[in-house]
């Protein structure tokens, strides 16, 4: 599709509608694209719309009604596409609990939306949330991916209903289709832009976390606006990965491909991504700085035409750009990329704007920015520095949370929480986060991401959290890139041997460390060098609560785990 896709997607009146339509349009074309027992499927347009109306009447024949809730909890896959579209044909808001969340994390996701329905991915997902489920007093009916026999989900919590197959509840829907087509279409019809189309809970570090509410108008306008500042090609192919329970991934990979009727494959898991790369050779992909971090890690040579080689081959003979977005990429990366010609462009936006507010383009980018606001996306600058945004991207607000809401839009401009400033042409610059803003107890200010962005440029750092607030002086959790340090100790003369537990604590290690963070600090101010720090042998982790599944640091989680250790470092 060409530049019309963008005022195709805005004529649309919400994104069953537009589903509809471009199913009508396209029939037999590839929609997806997926592996399945090793091998690579295409599901058609034709057969698209044939999964999501069987689901939607499935829904309806169980009781589900216009603004009504129903919770999806899986990692991706083809049926969670189905059902997102498939709740929103039948008129219904689509709450999606990240797939990692503990049980009683969803559980409040799901109490606090009075979730009526809950599809999960698999046996494991649904065994983890039996012992909630019971709490969940109005939740109706349970649908469950994965195929498996009857005897597997024979134990369950009582008053719970049975679980459904996939297979047998799209069945169900498909025998009670010609009964309630014409409501289907009625629901769709009554559907309007200012609607709830999800209800998408933040990972705050802090304190349970908020339902943004974001209408399909948010959404529309917003893959509108993108399509419209970077058309499509013609042989779009991206490559999808980031879970679609992440609004970045919703927006960008999932409803842009609806919009722009290209086909999108989907990356098996994010173990597998470089594989998937290979196979799948696509145009294009979305993700955060974190996995072109590793990549590049991965990759890295003393050789800087050798390290470009390879970073090309990974990326395969097709790509033509790849977006940046959830977090801040750190200079020296983008660096790295723009040097072995890849175009990587880094964008901005939060889940509270559906998410995008700006972006580079293919034909105007400039490095170390997120770019130009979306034609439709008004931005401004605070007194104090806060990036403010308005627009028809803007969130409902916070899903019964009216302070909350009052608090972020005021006077229509949401408070984005996030630092930066606008240059002469309109390119946006983040510079931190105000609750970040980390101030010494001599007075002097710095942002902690801007000094950890640094520091992730050296080879051999795979992460960094800086550390400081009311201190006289700047300490760190460093976590070494293991391998690309040894074979730079080995270049000069060094041999370490052991676990990494083991070397953390090593003065070999230790002394090559701190040379290599004073070279890459050697430019900023002297308040802001990092005089002692602290090795440890493990990343950081979602697992163990420490990055959200977006994969961007929960700093607050991260110091407070390791305080007592940092608190040391200050009293020699």
């Amino acid at each position: 599709m060409n530049v019309s896709a963008a005022s195709w997607t805005s004529n649309a009146r919400n994104l069953a509608e537009l589903h509809r339509l471009q199913a009508e349009r396209y029939g037999p074309r590839p929609a997806l694209r997926y592996k399945r027992h090793g091998l690579y499927h295409d599901l058609s347009w034709q057969e698209y719309r044939e999964q999501v109306l069987a689901c939607g009447a499935a829904l309806v024949e169980g009781g589900i009604r216009p603004g009504d809730r129903v919770g999806l909890l899986s990692e991706n896959c083809v049926e969670w596409l189905v059902a997102d579209l498939a709740i929103m044909a039948a008129g219904a808001v689509n709450v999606p609990p990240h797939a990692p969340l503990s049980a009683r994390q969803v559980h409040f996701q799901l109490h606090d939306a009075s979730a009526r329905w809950l599809f999960v991915s698999t046996q494991a997902q649904l065994e983890k949330v039996q012992p909630i489920l019971a709490e969940l007093p109005v939740l109706q009916g349970i649908v469950v991916f994965e195929k498996r026999g009857r005897e597997s989900f024979s134990v369950r919590a009582e008053k719970t209903p049975d679980p459904f197959f996939w297979e047998s509840f799209l069945q169900q829907g498909r025998r009670a289709l010609p009964r309630l087509q014409a409501e289907l279409s009625q629901r769709e019809t009554a559907l309007g832009p200012d609607d709830l189309a999800t209800i998408m809970y933040t990972s705050g570090t802090t304190g349970n976390p908020k339902g943004v509410m974001l209408t399909h108008s948010n959404l529309l306008s917003n893959v509108a606006a993108v399509l419209a500042s970077d058309p499509p090609g013609a042989d779009d192919l991206p490559l999808s990965w980031l879970p679609f329970s992440h609004i970045y991934a919703r927006t960008m990979d999932h409803y842009r491909s609806v919009a722009s009727a290209a086909p999108m494959a989907l990356a098996e898991s994010q173990e597998t991504l470089v594989q998937n790369l290979e196979e799948i050779q696509p145009t294009h992909m979305n993700s955060v700085p974190r996995f072109y971090e590793k990549v590049l890690t991965a990759v890295s040579s003393p050789d800087p035409a050798e390290t470009a080689r390879r970073l090309r081959k990974v990326y395969g003979r097709r790509i033509e750009f790849l977006c940046s977005g959830g977090a801040p990429l750190p200079l020296p990366v983008a660096e790295a990329y723009q040097a072995a010609g890849l175009l990587l462009l880094q964008g901005y936006g939060l889940t509270e704007s559906s998410p995008v507010i700006s972006f580079n383009r293919k034909t105007r980018h400039r490095l170390n920015t997120v770019g130009l606001p979306l034609p439709s996306v008004e931005v401004r600058i605070a007194p104090d520095g806060e990036i403010l945004s308005r627009g028809p991207h803007i969130m409902k607000g916070y899903w019964n949370n009216p302070q909350a809401t009052a608090e972020a839009i005021r006077d229509g401009w949401l408070h984005t929480g996030d630092l930066g400033s606008l240059d002469a042409d309109g390119f946006l610059s983040i510079t931190g986060r105000k609750k970040e803003l980390m101030v010494l107890s001599n007075g002097k200010k710095l942002v902690p991401s801007q000094i950890e962005g640094l520091l992730l440029g050296e080879p051999c750092i795979d992460q960094a959290v800086v550390n400081g607030e009311g201190r006289n002086f700047l300490t760190a959790l460093i976590v070494p890139q293991w391998d690309n340090l040894r074979e730079a100790l080995q270049r000069e003369g060094t041999t370490v041997d052991g676990k990494v537990e083991t070397l953390c604590g090593n003065q070999v290690v230790c002394k090559f460390l701190q040379q290599r963070i004073d070279a890459t600090l050697a430019d900023v101010s002297a308040w802001e060098k990092v005089k002692k720090f602290i090795v440890l042998p493990r990343p950081f982790s979602v697992a163990a609560e420490e990055l959200t599944v977006s994969l961007k640091l929960r700093r607050n989680v991260v110091l407070s785990k390791y305080r007592a250790e940092l608190d040391a470092l200050y009293c020699d």
